[in-house]
């Protein structure tokens, strides 16, 4: 226990009074009834806080939140036998964002008091409660009493899964154009059937299927769509390039957003969906098909983080050659430098002797931003200028790789997810793998 600022004020009066005895302007017996009397108010305010029953406290929030989402956490406090005034500091993971902490509340005994505050967190991965901190008033105020309650609850702070709650509202083609993508419709192409309709100006008379035509008495085309059963491997740069943020996420984190987007959509187009992370940290997940293999990235990739060391591409390329025998669409996601052009088209070079290689190159919004920026002194011209160099030289990195036939999306954090998804659909329609 601790004292209170009123017992501290109670005190410096009290002193102030000796003070006053000293100078024989107060009887010295008042002032020591008066320190008697202060003390043994306290004891007694000390005695009850001492004796009063800790509230019991209970957190409702799930096992798995996404990463950079905010939602309520809801804290629920019972009192004990008396009236309790108690300040409330949830203990949640250090750097987390939180809104509408601390708290005081007065509790009654016989009903719950509950109240919710916003939290938002920042990372992935495993994260911990460490409890639930009070801080208990006496009944006179003039003594304090802190305390943790509450085990430690355990959360996995997942990539942000949000989007794809929104998405699965959708049909695969509105859930393309809701995320950016160029969507061109076709008629009477791709190679699986799908179904039979009416005969429109323009089809093709090798569409027609003559045997329903007769039966029906009216011209019958046959409408195909995009293979099913292809293969999409998502390789993600873990290296030191990721680490760059746009805003409270890093590069890693909304790559990962991205790509959980992207694997969503393909899996409900019927194929299979693999990743592999290279660089810093490693993991491979094999390319797998159906509604549960959303999950199953999720949880191979929620504790991933990458690290500051330099991504070896050709390394990354080689053994997802050796993983990934059949074709497939293999979507590299870095933040490529003018350094990295000769490890990263060896590495590329390698990948296209099966697969179809597309490099999503991340860059950053700042840089966009400098560009956009009037220039009025000195220092906007000198980050203007470093800005435009700095872009000058990423874009011979891409041109390195578009010489070599490499499809190349130069994009932002923000515009990643709509460039994957249109690439995708643009391999699917063109028949590539």
């Amino acid at each position: 226990m601790r004292p209170a600022p009123l017992l501290l004020w109670l005190l410096a009066l009290w002193a102030l009074l000796g003070l006053l005895a000293s100078f024989a302007l107060v009887p010295p017996p008042a002032w020591a009834l008066a320190g008697a009397l202060l003390a043994l108010l306290a004891g007694i305010d000390a005695l009850r806080l001492r004796r009063q029953r800790l509230p019991s406290v209970r957190r409702d929030l799930p096992e798995a939140l996404a990463v950079g989402v905010e939602r309520p956490v809801e804290l629920v406090l019972e009192a004990g036998a008396q009236r309790q005034r108690v300040d409330v500091f949830d203990l949640h993971p250090v750097g987390w964002e939180a809104e509408g902490l601390p708290r005081r509340l007065d509790l009654v005994p016989g009903s719950d008091s509950r109240f919710a505050y916003r939290l938002r967190p920042v990372e992935r991965g495993h994260a911990e409660f460490a409890g639930v901190h009070l801080r208990l008033h006496a009944p006179w105020r003039l003594w304090r009493r802190r305390a943790t309650v509450m085990p430690e609850q355990k959360v996995r702070v997942f990539p942000n899964f949000a989007p794809l709650a929104r998405l699965a509202l959708l049909g695969a083609e509105q859930a393309s154009r809701a995320m950016g993508a160029h969507v061109r419709r076709r008629r009477g192409e791709g190679t699986d059937y799908h179904q039979m309709r009416d005969y429109r100006v323009g089809d093709s008379l090798r569409r027609i299927d003559w045997k329903a035509t007769a039966r029906m008495r009216r011209l019958i085309s046959r409408e195909y769509q995009d293979e099913r059963n292809q293969q999409l491997v998502l390789l993600v740069d873990t290296g030191q390039r990721m680490l760059a943020r746009d805003g409270l996420l890093s590069h890693f984190d909304q790559t990962l957003d991205a790509a959980l987007v992207v694997s969503w959509l393909a899996l409900r187009q019927g194929d299979a969906v693999g990743l592999l992370a290279s660089g810093g940290a490693r993991r491979w997940v094999p390319p797998q098909r159906g509604a549960g293999a959303i999950d199953v990235l999720l949880r191979a990739t929620f504790d991933l983080q990458p690290r500051p060391v330099a991504t070896d591409y050709l390394a990354a390329a080689t053994e997802l050659t050796l993983r990934q025998r059949r074709r497939s669409l293999v979507m590299l996601m870095t933040n490529l430098r003018d350094e990295d052009s000769e490890d990263l088209l060896a590495a590329v070079g390698l990948l296209r002797q099966r697969h179809h290689v597309v490099v999503a190159s991340l860059r950053e919004a700042a840089l966009d931003a400098a560009l956009d920026e009037d220039v009025r002194d000195l220092r906007g011209a000198l980050r203007a200028t470093s800005a435009a160099r700095y872009l000058q030289h990423r874009a011979v990195a891409h041109d390195a790789l578009r010489a070599h036939r490499v499809a190349v999306l130069d994009v932002t954090c923000a515009e990643l997810p709509g460039a994957l998804v249109e690439h995708y659909l643009m391999v699917k329609r063109e028949g590539l793998l």
